[in-house]
């Protein structure tokens, strides 16, 4: 079966025109030029900015014309994320889309549900020849996932409505009323190289296929992250053996748990067969206290590996192995005005050679709260300044305060009560949207955020819940009804 075979039509073949347009975050001149050609196509009025967000327009059905402007708001890039063995180009390949079950996911990547999904719903809604609404204004923002660009850079007038359905969240039955803000904080290490010892033998050692996912949505789930995962490792092997290295490599994008690492490590020749034993040992523990959250299909793996031209001198190596370990990761702070909310989180995203002499470790903060995401921002850099790291930080995004007593809420629940015959939960969210930032830019707009149900996001595993996407539509267009 196809995705075009999938109910309701509308929304799942426009999903599908999306699937074929490469669009990972700052490669968006194709998704931009595919929006622009489908409003053409469909005579719809389009228009664009400087950042390249685009807005299409749709009149109010007749006798709707003094109804409120309503706009649906989605973000047109995706997470670029692949297994290891799939050799998917994301800047050429379209998105390989398989119905599996009540399920749609990708052939090895990510599928771009988040936020595909959002943008085709709106689409949808553009060609519906059956919904009843107010006067539409449908914004495609560019660059959500790093730096939310096209909301921070979306010029004046783009939009004049001042009720805004967001439509990117991923758990049907839930209206989202408010997000954390975010920061990125990257260090730079500047290292120091020496000779390889005689008589070491050297290891390739690999931690692959953990779940990963949203450093938001996920980052409460106690996932492994394979980049403090190996440099624990490490660490302990250091305290053991002579042990020298000379690479490490872990995980990609800022919001994303990583899902792999690995590393170039030698030890004395009498020391290998303990080194193996140490790497087993360690396998079996981690699997054990990862079980519930990871599974069992995870890797850690020791292998033989070629003595490499030269290896990180040995202060410099135990500084950044031993701050690695230390590095803040996960959740740090639950919050108090919330139940059950994650107030303030760090993710170790990547670490990653930038040419032979620097290491670039790249972290991720949120928080509710943003002096706290600050705090843990400093933290960061108060502890790798103190092994001479370079430490900026970029993408600073507000939180969006929750107001239950939107207008616009009271309408959302009265329709999913109608229409499910159950009460939606309404949350605010530990992961960012770019709800925030407009609420700054145009004080006073009222706004939700909803979407069907998605799964593991931001990973290989991501995947879109069918009957779900059905409910998600017909929440949508009942709202703009009532709206109207």
């Amino acid at each position: 079966m196809n995705i075009t075979d999938l109910k309701p039509a509308l929304i799942w073949q426009c999903f599908d025109e999306i699937t074929r347009v490469p669009r990972p975050t700052h490669h968006l001149d194709k998704m931009r030029e595919f929006l622009v050609d489908w409003a053409n196509r469909h005579n719809i009025a389009v228009k664009t900015d400087a950042v390249g967000n685009v807005v299409m327009t749709k009149p109010a059905t007749p006798g709707h014309e003094n109804a409120p402007t309503v706009v649906l708001q989605g973000h047109q890039d995706m997470v670029a994320e692949k297994r290891g063995d799939s050799n998917h180009n994301f800047l050429v390949d379209p998105i390989g889309t398989i119905v599996d079950g009540d399920w749609v996911h990708a052939n090895g990547t990510t599928l771009g549900a988040d936020n595909g999904m959002g943008c085709a719903a709106a689409m949808a809604c553009l060609i519906d020849p059956d919904l009843v609404h107010g006067p539409l204004e449908c914004l495609f923002t560019v660059d959500e996932e790093q730096g939310l660009i096209g909301a921070n850079g979306l010029e004046a007038g783009m939009i004049t409505g001042k009720i805004l359905l967001n439509l990117d969240s991923e758990e049907h039955g839930l209206i989202v009323i408010g997000c954390a803000g975010s920061i990125a904080t990257i260090c730079r290490y500047p290292l120091s190289h020496a000779e390889v010892p005689s008589g070491y033998t050297f290891f390739k050692i690999h931690i692959n296929h953990l779940k990963g996912g949203h450093s938001g949505m996920e980052i409460h789930l106690g996932r492994g992250n394979a980049n403090q995962q190996l440099a624990r490792f490490i660490w302990e092997a250091s305290q053991r053996h002579d042990l020298v290295l000379n690479d490490f490599c872990g995980g990609g994008l800022p919001n994303a748990i990583p899902r792999e690492a690995w590393a170039i490590v030698g030890v004395p020749e009498a020391d290998a067969a303990a080194l193996e034993m140490d790497a087993k040992s360690f396998n079996d523990m981690i699997h054990a206290e990862l079980l519930l959250a990871e599974g069992a299909d995870f890797t850690f793996t020791i292998q033989p590996a070629e003595a490499p031209g030269s290896i990180l001198a040995e202060e410099c190596s135990a500084a950044l192995i031993s701050t690695l370990f230390a590095t803040p990761n996960g959740v740090q702070e639950m919050s108090l005005a919330v139940p059950g909310l994650v107030e303030t989180s760090s993710n170790l995203a990547s670490v990653r050679l930038d040419g032979p002499d620097v290491m670039v470790i790249t972290t991720h903060q949120r928080s509710s709260v943003d002096s706290r995401r600050d705090e843990i921002s400093h933290k960061i850099e108060a502890l790798y300044s103190n092994i001479g790291c370079s430490v900026e930080t970029n993408d600073p995004s507000v939180g969006w305060a929750p107001n239950p007593d939107s207008a616009l809420l009271k309408v959302a629940k009265a329709s999913f009560e109608s229409l499910f015959g159950e009460t939606p939960r309404v949350e605010a969210l530990h992961a960012g949207l770019e709800c925030g930032i407009f609420l700054e830019q145009m004080p006073g707009m009222d706004m939700i955020s909803f979407g069907p149900t998605l799964k593991d996001i931001h990973s290989p595993g991501e995947k879109a819940n069918i009957p779900s996407v059905a409910q998600f539509y017909e929440f949508l267009t009942d709202m703009l009804r009532r709206l109207s």
